[in-house]
């Protein structure tokens, strides 16, 4: 898998709600740099378990949609007095 990149931006903002999650829930709080490292970790180590989470969701998502075109394209068949 290729490594997850993010912006700059999503970084800052990553970051920060790392920051808010420490000091709102842990009362404690935590700077860029440490906050950048464990954002960078969770990447890292966990973010093939998100991607694949992502992945089997679209995947099911799809599978029901081409059902439900295959079911309305079904529909829209005429009755014939030949086989099918």
């Amino acid at each position: 898998m290729k490594p997850i990149k993010f912006s700059r931006d999503e970084t800052k903002a990553m970051v920060a709600e790392i920051q808010d999650y420490f000091r709102l829930e842990l009362d404690q709080t935590i700077g860029q740099m440490p906050a950048e490292m464990l954002m960078t970790f969770f990447a890292e180590k966990m973010g093939a378990y998100y991607y694949n989470r992502g992945l089997h969701d679209a995947q099911e998502l799809l599978r029901k949609k081409l059902e439900s075109i295959s079911d309305a394209l079904y529909a829209l068949e005429q009755p014939t007095k030949g086989a099918r």
